[in-house]
């Protein structure tokens, strides 16, 4: 059997002394919070956390937001105008190019781009430009999808009979009573 040596007991400290009774308390040192930061050519209330905030970003979800929070290294749940200008700059690169940040390709809203054949994610305006592009081609080629984006109609195969209706008034569906048989009168 092997003998353990005994340990000396951990020595207590001194407690710290009582400041003055006059003495005004030291102040908490807490960063000053931004009230709009930002980030992507979006404004973000500097009141949310960064997870929430980043959302704010057009072409940022929760699942997007979460990963450049775990990939920046910076806490989701922090303010986001607590946030250094530095920490301001990183989020803002990676949201720029998240594919050199390590973040995986199938979060991308634009994977496999028709001109480059790569995978992008783009936020702000670029992503309603490629998404107004994408629209008018379907309207040139005069596809399916295409022509309904035209006339207005649903484009995913929705059924119209009750819904998508243009005049949503008092139009009748179905069998409509004659007016002598609603007055009770037999016809």
């Amino acid at each position: 059997m092997v003998e353990q040596k005994a340990q000396p007991p951990p020595q207590k400290s001194a407690p710290a002394p009582a400041p003055e009774p006059g003495a005004a308390a030291p102040a908490a040192k807490q960063p000053e919070l931004r009230h709009l930061v930002r980030i992507a050519a979006a404004d973000i209330d500097g009141r949310k956390s960064v997870m929430f905030g980043l959302r704010k970003v057009k072409g940022v979800g929760l699942m997007l937001s979460n990963a450049v929070c775990r990939v920046s290294g910076i806490d989701a749940l922090r303010k986001i105008g607590a946030l250094s200008d530095s920490e301001v700059k990183k989020l803002g690169a990676i949201l720029a190019d998240p594919a050199k940040a390590g973040i995986p390709t199938w979060m991308f809203n634009h994977r496999r781009d028709r001109e480059t054949n790569e995978d992008k994610h783009l936020v702000g305006t670029p992503l309603t430009l490629a998404k107004e592009s994408g629209l008018r081609r379907i309207k040139k080629i005069k596809s399916y999808k295409g022509i309904r984006h035209m006339t207005g109609r649903p484009v995913r195969g929705q059924r119209t009979r009750s819904n998508f209706r243009a005049n949503k008034g008092k139009v009748h569906l179905g069998v409509r009573m004659s007016s002598a048989s609603r007055k009770g009168k037999k016809t």
